[in-house]
């Protein structure tokens, strides 16, 4: 078989001069061959697309795609509505993300809009989640606990209606490693807004978590079953259930990641935060080890925090070792009789307070709390 060649177009132009051409002839050639090649230039430059993207606009595209996946694909979702009830497993490097990021495709119904199943390295982005009856979004690593899933990134999603009562997430996840989940916005779910299972070295950040009535909602953030590492930052809770930051937990002995976890959670962070409304601001349940510091807290409902200790396994360490510091306070002392709320089991004498400002808009001179340590540089009773 013979081989193709073309001619460069240059050299057809230097022999056309030798050959006695005249040079506004071939000036003339040159200024149509670049009107012709230019065009096709700026199109290669402006809009690379890579082999694997896939565009789907309707359910039966997305069914396609998701059933023809391969590592380092991206499905780009057409703006519209597309029913839930999606599961994914074993597909790495994947992004699944909105064509239009102004004009998120709505992902409505089913019991779980995506579960994804050991996908290491997954994005999910610009995506709009509705009206699910188990979890709105559920992130897994197949049940085996000791090989975590690694790398998984969300940002933008938009997740509501979950439940709306019992135990049913907006987002769901079990056994990850280095997950970000920033700029989320969360509203209306029946138990957790982000409920972690055993995950590790994570960050969740600007996210919105926002309450609904109608929706039983126990918390907006949980960190349970043996997480670890983990910095809660930059958030937004407005009465974000029972328990708008539920540092730790109550999770079956089963369900702990790593196996054997004697703590629900460990060397945990919630920084930075606006806490509005609920029962309580924050609770700590069967921590070994975390930081509260930097967070707006107003009115809360009944407590300011809790100590608790929900899992009393053998070996289990009791709730220790909190340091709570820097964080503004403002609270109804109507509404608050008791600031800490202290279960059995706990060792609230190892947690730290400082640098607190608090302040009982209702009654500033009762503004100082009762705490079950001293704390050191407090501030009482005017407005922060």
């Amino acid at each position: 078989m013979k081989a193709c060649v073309r001619r460069c177009p240059w050299r057809n132009m230097l022999e056309m001069q030798s050959s006695g051409l005249s040079m506004n002839f071939l000036m003339s050639r040159l200024a149509s061959l670049v009107r012709r090649c230019l065009p096709l230039a700026v199109c290669m430059q402006a809009a690379p697309l890579s082999a694997e993207d896939v565009i789907v606009r309707d359910d039966a595209s997305l069914v396609a795609a998701l059933a023809g996946l391969k590592p380092g694909a991206c499905v780009k979702v057409a703006p519209g509505d597309y029913k839930g009830g999606h599961h994914v497993s074993g597909v790495d490097d994947l992004t699944l993300e909105a064509q239009d990021p102004g004009r998120p495709p709505h992902f409505r119904g089913g019991q779980t809009s995506f579960q994804f199943t050991r996908c290491h390295r997954l994005t999910l982005r610009h995506l709009k989640i509705s009206g699910q009856s188990m979890n709105g979004l559920n992130l897994d690593d197949g049940g085996r606990r000791e090989s975590p899933v690694q790398g998984v990134t969300l940002a933008g999603l938009e997740v509501s209606d979950i439940g709306p009562s019992g135990n049913h997430d907006a987002i769901k996840c079990s056994g990850m490693d280095g997950l970000t989940i920033r700029d989320c916005r969360i509203s209306g779910w029946g138990g957790q807004g982000i409920d972690f299972v055993g995950c590790h070295r994570s960050v969740i950040t600007g996210c919105q978590f926002t309450g609904k009535l109608g929706f039983s909602a126990s918390a907006g953030v949980q960190l349970k079953g043996g997480t670890s590492e983990v910095v809660v930052e930059k958030c937004w809770f407005k009465e974000a259930g029972e328990r708008p930051v539920n540092i730790g937990g109550s999770t079956g002995l089963e369900f702990f990641r790593p196996a054997g976890a004697t703590w629900e959670g460990k060397d945990l962070t919630v920084q930075d935060c606006v806490i509005e409304g609920s029962l309580c601001a924050a609770a700590f349940v069967g921590v070994d080890g975390a930081v509260f510091r930097r967070n707006i807290i107003r009115h809360p409902g009944r407590w300011i925090f809790r100590i608790l200790q929900e899992t009393t396994a053998p070996g289990f360490v009791p709730c220790r070792r909190v340091s709570i510091t820097d964080n503004k306070i403002t609270f109804r002392r109507s509404q608050v009789r008791t600031e800490v709320n202290i279960g059995a089991g706990t060792e609230p004498s190892t947690f730290t307070f400082s640098r607190n400002h608090w302040f009982a808009e209702d009654d500033p001179p009762r503004s100082r709390p009762r705490l079950p340590v001293p704390e050191t540089d407090g501030v009482y009773g005017t407005k922060p």
